[in-house]
């Protein structure tokens, strides 16, 4: 069995699956302290160090083991959650979109720096440093924006389903909430039936075109 490819997928990989998972977290963190919440500050989860944030199975084994396994067409994982304590924020309701829109804006960012990445390396000399790191940038922009799309469905508990939360009458964002034991099987039935593929893709595609034609 040739294991180059796979050495070859996961030292692009890495680095890429490694931030958009932890940075997301950490921007969960940021906000959440900025708008009174010092949980996940107190436990030194305020923190751009991804060490901080890491879980192994998580962060590392599920994330690779999918992206090999689907062909890099799918990307799914976790990091430790920051804890956000709901009832601490100024404005708990309101607070809390910002708060979980945070971590989809974090893999945005990335997005845009990992395709500034790319675009210098393209602009250097071809060589054994320029190339792995075009490849890098260009997992980069895919893999922060699978996490972003991923992370904006509306099911809980992913971010889209708590600002969706969020945004409805109290009344009905009770009733919604009830949903949340559901969210994760949902999501794996989507994952296996190709669904998520079909509704992703196309947006995904999208949005690493724009970027592209933003920066160069």
């Amino acid at each position: 069995m040739d294991l180059e490819p796979l050495v070859r997928t996961v030292a692009i990989y890495a680095l890429p699956v490694l931030f958009a998972i932890t940075l997301h977290e950490a921007a969960h963190g940021y906000v959440a302290r900025h708008f009174g919440d010092l949980t996940a500050y107190a436990q030194g989860r305020v923190s751009l160090n991804p060490a901080r944030h890491v879980d192994f199975l998580g962060t590392i084994v599920v994330p690779l083991a999918i992206l090999l396994m689907s062909s890099g067409k799918f990307l799914f994982g976790w990091a430790k959650p920051v804890p956000v304590n709901y009832s601490a924020l100024r404005s708990p309701k309101r607070h809390m979109l910002w708060v979980a829109a945070a971590g989809p804006a974090s893999n945005v960012a990335m997005a845009m720096a990992w395709a500034l990445l790319l675009k210098l390396a393209l602009i250097l000399p071809v060589n054994t440093f320029s190339v792995p790191m075009a490849e890098m940038g260009k997992a980069g922009i895919q893999v922060n924006l699978i996490f972003t799309f991923l992370n904006l469905l509306p099911i809980l508990p992913l971010d889209g389903g708590r600002i969706l939360a969020s945004l409805l009458p109290n009344r009905v964002a009770w009733q919604y909430a009830k949903l949340e034991p559901w969210g994760l099987p949902l999501l794996l039935v989507l994952m296996l039936t190709n669904v998520l593929d079909h509704v992703l893709g196309p947006l995904i595609h999208a949005s690493d075109g724009l970027i592209r034609g933003l920066l160069y």
